[in-house]
């Protein structure tokens, strides 16, 4: 979920093999998934416009935003009047035509949200020689509705294509995406409830020896060093659910094993992913620095699995 700007930094993937070997890119919130073409990664993040970070082998740079400030799309704000570009969470999937991009219209404690797509056919391309096309709204939420529309992640598995999402009301939801056009495939029916919790948000689905893990945030993001965000999970045998965590409570019902709470210095964790990358995985995800004034920032941290469950080990 939303909130704070990010500056320019670095990031060494190369070395994330070493421990401490990587540098961490301040204020960077609600990281992506990290996703790679012609030998570079990228990752998108919270920010005016939507911020992008590139690696281009050795190092993370800010390239740039996603919309610039005067070229927002115009249903911006006719459906969601408050909303003056700063744009939340965002994640990307590779797609037949190239690059899907989803992110959050929204305002900060109110559900009269949209969660929008862009594509690009190369994440690569110069900004002016290809901007990024307004592809239109995947689904809203309002005062009527039980859930928030933001926060979304996406993840292809088998011939289908689905989006999580949700922050706070009736919690997690789901919904099935058509893989031609990156919207709703079925936008009659009602969303899949997931997951729920007096303080839940940040969902990701990911794919792991026949089971679905789905990770979320419990707690309280962007207040700095008083933000009591922590990673928590459940698993099914369908993308569909029931998730249920590892004392076999329902995630609907309040389930969620912990995956990752603040440790030492690195407050409130939140809103993860998974890199994979040399045959090991790294969980991705933001955190509030206590020996810098709680700004945001990226960390990977390794990432195994033991007896089905995954586990974060310290850098």
């Amino acid at each position: 979920m939303m909130k704070c700007a990010f500056l320019m930094g670095v990031l060494s993937l190369n070395g994330v093999q070493a421990q401490n070997s990587w540098q961490r890119v301040p204020r960077v919130h609600d990281p992506s998934t990290v996703v790679r073409e012609r030998g570079d990664a990228w990752c998108f993040t919270t920010g005016n416009g939507i911020g992008v970070l590139k690696q281009d082998g050795k190092e993370w740079s800010f390239a740039g935003t996603v919309f610039p400030q005067d070229e927002m799309p115009a249903w911006h704000r006719e459906l969601v009047p408050g909303n003056e570009g700063h744009l939340w969470a965002p994640d990307v999937i590779e797609s037949k035509h190239g690059w899907w991009l989803y992110y959050s219209v929204s305002t900060f404690g109110k559900n009269q949200s949209a969660i929008g797509l862009a594509s690009r056919r190369h994440l690569g391309a110069g900004t002016d020689e290809e901007p990024w096309k307004d592809e239109g709204v995947v689904i809203t939420s309002g005062s009527g509705d039980r859930f928030n529309a933001i926060d979304p992640a996406v993840i292809e598995t088998g011939n289908e294509l689905w989006m999580s999402f949700g922050s706070f009301w009736d919690g997690i939801q789901l919904v099935e995406l058509d893989r031609e056009t990156g919207l709703r495939k079925h936008p009659d029916r009602p969303s899949y409830s997931l997951a729920n919790a007096p303080e839940i948000e940040a969902p990701f689905i990911h794919e792991e020896s026949g089971w679905y893990y789905l990770f979320v945030n419990w707690g309280k993001c962007c207040r700095g060093v008083d933000s009591t965000y922590e990673i928590r999970v459940g698993r099914s045998k369908k993308i569909t659910g029931p998730y249920l965590d590892q004392d076999g409570t329902p995630m609907t019902q309040g389930g969620g094993s912990l995956v990752l709470g603040t440790r030492g210095r690195y407050i409130g964790p939140g809103h993860a992913s998974i890199l994979e990358k040399s045959r090991r995985q790294w969980l991705v995800h933001h955190y509030y620095d206590g020996e810098d004034r709680g700004r945001s920032k990226l960390r990977l941290l390794p990432l195994v699995w033991k007896e089905g469950w995954p586990v974060v080990e310290d850098a």
